[in-house]
């Protein structure tokens, strides 16, 4: 099962491709689509994970995952949605005013739409089990007058939040964590 962790896009290619594996120049990737075309990136490669690509929001927390967009759009609408990514701006920017009331349009712009449009349309067909929202089980102790009782409960996933480190990027990007490389072990 593919998971949307592994699920990138890459600046100036189209479409979506899964991380397959780590290799010595760069990271192997498969498109999602049916030519299964096999892309090395290099480190010059600006490559977007989909799992750390978010939204902006007028709301308090700022903006808001684009897993949860996505899950939200199939919420609505299923594999069929009202708009495509040849859409004229107008109906793109109903379509995610739609699901995410609070969209800051200000910052998201029609071309944005068009990616999350086009995304989910590929997800849509090639993966469609990561547009469903998760439900996770938690156990509750209900009690009655004479006894109590475990049941379990199902709860929809809380949206993710961003890393400690993605926060702190954008409050003051010369304060943020820098990333280590690794050092070649000597034979």
């Amino acid at each position: 099962m593919i998971e949307l962790s592994k699920i990138a896009a890459i600046a100036g290619i189209g479409g979506l491709f899964q991380i397959k594996a780590s290799v010595k120049n760069g990271i192997m990737m498969e498109s999602l689509d049916e030519k299964k075309t096999k892309v090395i990136t290099n480190a010059a490669s600006k490559v977007s994970v989909l799992t750390e690509i978010s939204i902006y929001t007028t709301s308090a927390e700022g903006s808001v995952s684009l897993e949860f967009v996505f899950k939200s759009i199939y919420e609505k609408y299923g594999t069929k949605i009202p708009a495509n990514s040849k859409s004229d701006g107008a109906d793109l920017k109903n379509l995610l005013k739609s699901v995410l009331a609070d969209v800051d349009f200000e910052r998201v712009y029609v071309s944005d739409i068009k990616k999350v449009v086009n995304w989910f349309g590929i997800l849509a067909v090639q993966a469609p089990e990561l547009l469903v929202k998760k439900v996770e089980e938690t156990i509750v102790e209900k009690e009655t007058d004479e006894t109590k009782e475990v049941v379990a409960e199902k709860k929809p996933v809380k949206k993710a939040k961003a890393t400690k480190a993605i926060e702190s990027a954008k409050e003051s990007p010369e304060e943020a964590p820098i990333a280590k490389k690794p050092t070649a072990k000597k034979k």
